[in-house]
């Protein structure tokens, strides 16, 4: 029983992580066309490049690269709570 659900834990793990890469991909190949094609067409597409493909492949590399560390820091919030300082008690006071 465990080997089962440990094999859809990492199916699981891996969609995302295909999903991911293949975004990073697809939006890899308008900034190619931005830098290899000739100047006088750049113009054309160039608010799309920067304004929407630009970000989208830094966002989904640097998940891709340290997702880990953000969802490890997320379930470490959900863990303590809201994260406020309103239920933690003062050392100062005692």
């Amino acid at each position: 029983m465990a080997a089962s659900a440990n094999s859809t834990n990492i199916a699981s793990r891996g969609i995302p992580r295909a999903i991911f890469r293949w975004v990073h991909i697809i939006c890899g190949i308008p900034i190619l066309g931005y830098i290899y094609d000739s100047p006088s067409d750049t113009h054309n597409y160039a608010a799309s490049v920067r304004y929407l493909f630009l970000p989208v492949l830094l966002l989904s590399g640097l998940w891709m690269w340290k997702g880990h560390a953000v969802r490890r820091l997320l379930s470490r919030e959900k863990a303590r709570g809201t994260g406020s300082y309103s239920n933690r008690r003062s050392s100062i006071g005692g």
